[in-house]
């Protein structure tokens, strides 16, 4: 019994560690596409538009937006768990923290770096965060109740909603580039990578490889 007892809290160690260094670390790669200044991530470009506006760090308005968003959970009856409560607050806190670490770069040269850097960095996030299995973030929750509720599609439903984020953000002035299409691109291949990477099965269970296009795929943590 003490056994079983030593393995499943050792288990849950690991969990929480792939929770919350996966948040630390997809703050800390979101901070270095603004750095890059070659276009963030669709909901990085509405925090950033929202930061010019309003002159608040772009790390609070990603708090902000992501209590509002949870807000939204209430009607479409999802129920959030302790990854998503702490998405809200460790994603914003970390790439405020990065961003008051890391200085502005300039040039092509130190700019794709970086980018690059960021867009890798984030898929690393996110296999280590979904991997935790706390829950989805509160923009994927709503994504994922707006699914159940509508009864359309997983990519559909995303698509709609990171189209009108990425849409409304450029038009507040958030940044909008080569970076934004890249990673759109890229995050899918990279979140599938680390997914198989990080992934904790549980006790006694086989490990099965995590397959495109599954559910878990398709909920990143934001």
């Amino acid at each position: 019994m003490s056994d079983i007892t030593s393995r499943s809290g050792t288990r849950l160690a690991r969990r929480l560690a792939h929770l919350y260094v996966g948040l630390a670390l997809y703050g800390a790669s979101s901070a270095l596409l603004v750095r890059a200044g070659l276009g963030l991530e669709p909901w990085g470009v509405l925090h950033q538009g929202l930061a010019e506006r309003t002159g608040i760090s772009i790390g609070v308005v990603s708090i902000i937006v992501g209590a509002v968003v949870l807000l939204l959970w209430i009607p479409i009856r999802q129920r959030p768990g302790l990854g998503t409560v702490s998405n809200v607050f460790a994603v914003g806190i970390a790439m405020d923290g990065t961003l008051a670490l890391v200085p502005d770069v300039h040039g092509l040269g130190a700019q794709i770096p970086v980018m690059a850097a960021g867009i890798v960095l984030n898929g690393v996030a996110t296999g280590l965060y979904i991997s935790a299995r706390f829950g989805p973030g509160p923009r994927d929750g709503l994504m994922t109740g707006l699914n159940r509720l509508t009864g359309r599609s997983i990519r559909l439903v995303r698509t709609a909603i990171e189209v009108a984020v990425v849409v409304t953000g450029f038009l507040l002035g958030g940044s909008l580039g080569v970076g934004t299409v890249l990673y759109a691109l890229a995050i899918g291949p990279l979140a599938q990578f680390f997914l198989r990477v990080f992934d904790l099965p549980a006790p006694g269970a086989r490990t099965v490889p995590v397959a495109a296009g599954t559910p878990r795929e398709a909920i990143l943590p934001r």
